[in-house]
């Protein structure tokens, strides 16, 4: 395999080995092989555990969901939120607890609900916790809110490698759960899907305003849906994602980039 550096990248496509544009493609593909590597997440995770911040919060969470009344008081409170939408994999809904608090308590199997009508994300935390059936307890349970600290922590780990290169948490994600869309539709109802799909193959953000099935065939003209049952073509689209948002790649430059990692 060949070393991917600056100067090798400025050789092959002009300019410098300084250029910005470049030095920002190198370091994303960087970032995420390295996050990738045997034990990185387990030793960033593990460092995270010790982060005072996250410590804190967590300590916040508890005292908040154990002086809860009930589980719609445990979902108004900022302290449970802070902590239970990264778990859930929803911290970019934080400005809209009323939605939240009204996803969570709705009915998963209900087809005209209001998780009908939301990203896939709020279903899958329905049915997760099952807060319709179990109330309070669902989140006072101590297996289950071992479940969510672990996942909070995860996420303020991938969260921190978003420092080094931006795009990192969601090309992770994307990786992680890509096997499991095998429907277009599946994959524009999941923000963090469609931010991935849509940015690896360079989709512009203006295609939001397009009805939901102009925005299918945009994908499927471009992606088989089958490609995201294989892991080399998830892991190529989660590198073109981070030199996307490293705001470098274009078509064909991203295509010729990673042809050298092989």
């Amino acid at each position: 395999m060949i070393q991917l550096t600056a100067s090798l990248v400025a050789s092959l496509f002009g300019g410098t080995a300084s250029a910005s544009s470049t030095g920002d493609a190198v370091s994303a593909l960087a970032a995420l092989k390295a996050a990738q590597a045997k034990g990185a997440e387990a030793k960033g995770v593990a460092q995270e555990k010790k982060d005072p911040v996250t410590i804190g919060a967590l300590k916040q969470f508890e005292t908040a969901l154990a002086k809860a009344k009930d589980v719609k008081a445990a979902l108004q409170d900022p302290r449970v939120l802070a902590v239970l939408l990264p778990a859930l994999g929803l911290s970019d809904q934080a400005d809209y607890p009323a939605l939240v608090q009204k996803a969570l308590l709705a009915d998963p199997q209900d087809t005209k609900g209001l998780l009908a009508s939301l990203d896939s994300r709020f279903k899958s935390a329905a049915e997760t916790l099952d807060l319709r059936s179990k109330g309070l307890a669902g989140l006072q349970d101590p297996t289950v809110r071992a479940k969510l600290e672990d996942a909070y922590v995860q996420y303020q780990y991938q969260k921190g490698l978003d420092d080094k290169a931006a795009g990192m948490s969601d090309a992770l994600y994307f990786i992680k759960n890509a096997a499991s869309e095998t429907d277009v539709y599946g994959i524009l109802g999941n923000a963090v899907m469609r931010r991935v799909v849509t940015g690896a193959l360079g989709l512009p953000s203006e295609i939001a305003v397009q009805s939901v099935e102009a925005q299918g065939r945009a994908i499927t003209s471009r992606l088989k849906l089958a490609d995201l049952q294989d892991p080399k073509k998830v892991q190529l689209l989660a590198q073109r994602y981070v030199m996307a948002q490293a705001g470098t790649a274009t078509t064909g430059t991203a295509g010729s980039l990673l042809s050298l990692l092989g």
